[in-house]
């Protein structure tokens, strides 16, 4: 199997929304996304599928390393073989990727986040900086796309705490701040015992207005110029919000399952912005 076609299937394999917004692209864009999106895919399963925390933090060290070798013209993985041609031309840095690695690192090392300027650095680290290699990816030009791209990146990644808040407590994780857990009255024990109610609703609802604030402070920062090229991410921002939406429509029954959008409805929502240009 060729570095090529491993990334490919590593991309396709995940089911991610992320792949919907990668079908339109120009055949060159669309292998360096590819490539490094697998590359976020295999550092995140280190924390998600390797039970063992000093052998998932040994694999993140072995990341690190890898990505420096690489770096200096000795790839050995094949998703680094497949990024490390495009790294040029697109602007890819290693000190990006090492971000990107540190961001599971805090993963490993998780002990809750106390208010939302920590939850907002973690985001930083594991959406930020894939949303700041994403764009120049997708053509940027204008350097303040980049605080469009990160500002982005944390509406998505906000979109998924919220999604995964059952699924995530199950592996013993909590993203939601603790200062509003206690605002809310809802402790980490009632969503381990996927305890609906009033509390609970309130303390999602919170959550989803801030998200939908952040998507429009994101898109209010775009420059205008930069759409065009921009247009994978607005195809993301324009899933995620609907998938939001849809999150609420349920009242946030999000505890006991996982709710997502069929395929056929993200690729009409990527095809819309494709054609239409509108979210």
């Amino acid at each position: 199997m060729t570095p090529e076609q491993y990334v490919q299937d590593k991309a396709a394999a995940s089911g991610s929304s992320f792949y919907y917004a990668f079908l339109f692209l120009p055949r060159e864009r669309r292998a360096a996304i590819t490539a490094f999106y697998a590359f976020c895919r295999e550092v995140d399963d280190v924390v998600d599928e390797v039970r063992e925390p000093s052998v998932a933090a040994a694999k993140l060290t072995w990341w690190h390393g890898e990505v420096t070798q690489a770096f200096d013209g000795q790839p050995t993985h094949p998703v680094m073989r497949a990024l490390l041609p495009h790294a040029g031309a697109y602007r890819i840095l290693p000190e990006q990727l090492h971000r990107i690695i540190e961001g599971c690192e805090m993963d490993l090392q998780y002990d809750g986040y106390e208010d939302f300027e920590g939850l907002a650095n973690y985001c930083h680290h594991v959406a930020g900086i894939v949303g700041e290699v994403s764009a120049r990816i997708f053509g940027q030009r204008d350097e303040a796309t980049t605080q469009y791209a990160h500002k982005l990146g944390l509406a998505l990644q906000l979109t998924n705490i919220i999604r995964d808040v059952g699924e995530d407590v199950r592996r013993g994780r909590v993203y939601l701040p603790q200062t509003e857990l206690r605002q809310f009255g809802v402790t980490p024990e009632d969503l381990a015992q996927r305890r609906y109610g009033a509390p609970f609703t309130a303390l999602m609802r919170h959550q989803a207005e801030r998200a939908r604030r952040t998507y429009d402070e994101a898109l209010a920062l775009l420059p205008a110029q930069e759409r065009r090229s921009q247009k994978p991410g607005l195809m993301m921002a324009s899933i995620y919000r609907t998938l939001l939406a849809e999150i609420e429509a349920e009242d946030f029954q999000v505890l006991h399952q996982r709710i997502a959008l069929t395929p056929l409805r993200k690729l009409w929502l990527a095809w819309k912005v494709q054609a239409l240009g509108t979210l």
